[in-house]
């Protein structure tokens, strides 16, 4: 997959370090994969939630943190949409962010 925009994970993750080990290896994950359903993101990530608007959401280091990205299946594209803390993202629409 291609992902867009790793800048967005970095500042998170510069901000937030307990979070790194899990968004570098999200993101190294994404890169190799080809999701193409989501019933692939739910082979390895069983704890992904599926929602509208071919979002997905990860639960990052622990489901300390939140990680919404928008997949485009046939064109491999990956659109990092939201990281942030539990907290945080319950103050959000994931399917509109």
């Amino acid at each position: 997959m291609r992902v867009f925009s790793k800048k967005m994970l970095r500042e998170f993750w510069e901000s937030h370090a307990d979070a790194k080990a899990g968004l570098q290896g999200w993101y190294e994950e994404a890169l190799r994969v080809e999701w193409q359903t989501p019933s692939d993101i739910k082979r390895t990530h069983a704890n992904a939630s599926i929602i509208g608007d071919n979002r997905v959401v990860f639960n990052i280091h622990g489901n300390a943190y939140r990680l919404v990205v928008k997949i485009h299946y046939d064109r491999g594209f990956v659109y990092i949409r939201f990281v942030g803390a539990h907290a945080e993202y319950d103050k959000i629409d994931a399917e509109k962010v």
